[in-house]
């Protein structure tokens, strides 16, 4: 499941909630960029561009904290060519989904002989799930914070998802909230909670299956 493609949808649909999460700014000029970045091509997550400062944001999604090449690597040469490009303040945050115990999780910069670079690092199993829950945009996030009883959260964001009253917003955030909580819950469970229609309809989540189809049929080519 391309989980990084659900988080990618929000930022691109959601970008000034997520930047009142993960920077804490309210915002009002907003651009989200492109993100591929020329040369032997990289795609970044999400590329954001504060007007009024001139500022980049960029986020990173993780599902695990393996990579190659290496996170660290990655985040720096992001950052090169960035500044190449736009030549402006860059902030980097790098958001860990699904729990782990390894020190990737951890790690929130390079070190080399002559080179460090530094990025932010969340991990979504340690954030309170409250300021998720007091946003329908971010309601998919909730689904993977910190919780005691993980059951009961997984409940409440369901009927903060019932309450989303335009239907389209409903659908697509539904949808998200399903596909994000499979990282951490039974499907049984899940379907308990949710309406299993939604899915059918939603934008977000045809796409992950056309590409996953596209992927199919590229890779049965390659084998034939």
């Amino acid at each position: 499941m391309a989980y990084d493609n659900i988080c990618k949808y929000l930022a691109e649909n959601y970008p000034a909630d997520l930047v009142r999460w993960l920077h804490d700014i309210e915002v009002t000029e907003i651009s989200v960029l492109k993100t591929e970045l020329n040369t032997e091509p990289i795609h970044a997550d999400s590329l954001t561009l504060l007007q009024t400062a001139n500022q980049i944001l960029q986020w990173e999604f993780q599902t695990l904290p393996a990579s190659k090449p290496s996170l660290p690597l990655r985040m720096l040469k992001y950052w090169v060519r960035l500044k190449e490009k736009y030549n402006c303040p860059i902030e980097q945050v790098v958001i860990f989904l699904k729990f782990t115990t390894s020190s990737k999780a951890y790690t929130n910069q390079l070190l080399e002989s002559n080179t460090s670079h530094r990025y932010r690092v969340i991990r979504m199993w340690e954030q309170d799930p409250e300021q998720f829950l007091a946003n329908p945009a971010l309601l998919p996030f909730a689904t993977l914070a910190f919780s005691e009883s993980p059951n009961r959260l997984l409940e409440q964001v369901a009927a903060a998802v019932d309450r989303i009253e335009e239907p389209l917003a409903f659908t697509n955030i539904s949808a998200c909230t399903q596909l994000l909580a499979g990282l951490r819950f039974d499907q049984r469970l899940i379907t308990e909670l949710f309406p299993e229609d939604v899915m059918q309809e939603s934008v977000i989540y045809q796409k992950i299956i056309q590409k996953g189809h596209k992927l199919g049929l590229l890779e049965g080519k390659r084998e034939g």
